[in-house]
């Protein structure tokens, strides 16, 4: 359905923009600001809906492509698990059903494809799709390893087709506003940056079972090691496997420790230290990516940026959050701290939110809706705000923890080469063997 929007009067603005920053903790300069720099809304014909096809039909995959609808239709889908293909269908009951996503690719009238597969599949589907023309939106972490980065990068730059991250948290005020303060000093000379995670899962032994019918779980586990197959390892809980994922420092640090790279102009670049440590065994024979870790970054320009772990009865970030969140990200200067979560930015004086920032103040991209950005930027091919390149530096950032976190030792790094310095067994995990026939000749 298409909807027309009516222009908007000075007086319905200002009224909008004092509503929105009264109902939340946004200052009513920012809230104004962004309001007048979104673009007009255009009316669209029924030929310039998209076709999108999904790749990994379980929840967030599900979720980004019924968000999508707004602009266009699902024609096809595609997942390993018969039953995850059965319960999409309620969404999208006119799409066509496909148990290989390189069956879905040759579809001519898919325009773009969702990836929202499990992180070890993030990488072959978007390369296989930006070769066969597609465009593509990837869940985060886009990638598994440091070098699936780079060749995703490469392919972007070859192919020419637009990518969106899913660091949904870019296309959101509350960061874009922390980011466009940092960024202009309004908390002085910037000293730390200190990131709050959710602590993973920590359980096990788990025991094998047969494998659920209608569950390809051969090609489920791709290009990671063979094993015999245990449901803790599929599905939600994948993300708490070093084989398939790194536990939330790559699940939730994909989204805050982006952030901190954002408002640092680090978002092409990245850190020259890092010292990891995990700090609780897991348990033999369960999880094996650490649950519980706190790791340090340090970049160029000497700002230190701790990343750590926090269980709901160790909450101590050191701000309290009015929604109760316990992660987050708290930025600290000569003149003052600004902690900012989802839904919320409060600061150690409000009036470092509150005044202004100069008319001729640098900003950061704006984007107040993701799945829209990525639209939108796929017809007119311009850069979406969390590209190829942004996606894979914030993925690195969360690969670099994890292997020092693994290696128990501090690394040094060298953004620019992208490589470790002097280290052969840090530069064995830049990237991993791939099982055959799962790895890059299968695309």
């Amino acid at each position: 359905m298409i909807t027309h929007h009516l222009p908007t009067s000075r007086r319905s603005f200002l009224k909008t923009s004092s509503a929105l920053a009264a109902a939340s903790t946004l200052p009513a300069w920012f809230v104004e600001q962004s309001l007048a720099a979104q673009p007009e809304p255009q009316s669209k014909s029924p030929n310039e809906q998209v076709g999108i096809g999904l790749i990994g039909c379980g929840g967030q995959g599900t979720g980004d492509a019924r968000n999508a609808l707004r602009f266009g239709k699902v024609l096809a889908i595609c997942d390993v698990d018969a039953n995850h293909l059965t319960n999409v269908k309620q969404y999208f009951p006119d799409a066509t059903a496909y148990s290989d996503f390189r069956k879905l690719l040759e579809r001519k009238d898919v325009d773009v494809v969702i990836c929202g597969t499990v992180d070890h599949w993030h990488t072959l589907v978007s390369l296989a799709a930006m070769k066969a023309g597609k465009d593509v939106y990837c869940e985060k972490p886009l990638t598994l390893t440091i070098d699936e980065g780079k060749r995703l990068v490469e392919t972007q730059a070859q192919t020419k087709r637009i990518l969106q991250t899913g660091t949904q948290q870019r296309s959101d005020s509350h960061f874009r506003l922390a980011a466009d303060l940092i960024r202009n000093n309004r908390i002085g000379k910037l000293e730390k940056a200190e990131v709050w995670l959710p602590a993973g899962l920590r359980a096990g032994p788990f025991k094998t079972s047969p494998v659920p019918a209608g569950f390809n779980y051969d090609f489920w586990m791709g290009q990671t090691p063979k094993v015999d197959y245990v449901k803790e390892r599929t599905h939600f809980s994948f993300r708490y496997w070093w084989e398939y994922s790194g536990g939330t420092m790559t699940d939730w640090g994909a989204h805050h420790n982006d952030i901190v790279l954002w408002a640092l102009g680090y978002e092409r670049s990245g850190p020259v230290s890092i010292e990891g440590k995990q700090l609780i065994d897991m348990i033999p024979g369960g999880y094996t990516a650490a649950s519980e870790y706190e790791v340090t970054y340090t970049y160029p320009n000497g700002v230190k940026h701790i990343c750590r772990s926090t269980t709901a009865s160790e909450w101590h970030g050191g701000v309290k959050d009015p929604n109760g969140q316990q992660h987050g990200i708290k930025f600290t200067g000569s003149d003052g701290w600004i902690w900012v979560t989802r839904g919320t930015i409060t600061a150690s004086d409000r009036s470092l939110l509150t005044t202004k920032l100069p008319d001729n103040a640098p900003h950061v991209y704006q984007s107040n809706d993701h799945m829209g950005n990525f639209i939108t930027c796929a017809k007119s091919r311009k850069e979406t705000i969390c590209p190829a390149e942004v996606g894979h530096r914030s993925s690195t950032i969360a690969h670099l923890g994890v292997i020092s976190i693994r290696l128990n030792k501090k690394l040094a790094w060298d953004p620019e080469k992208e490589q470790f310095l002097n280290d052969p067994e840090a530069t064995k995990y830049i990237a991993r063997e791939m099982r055959k026939p799962y790895d890059y000749s299968m695309i």
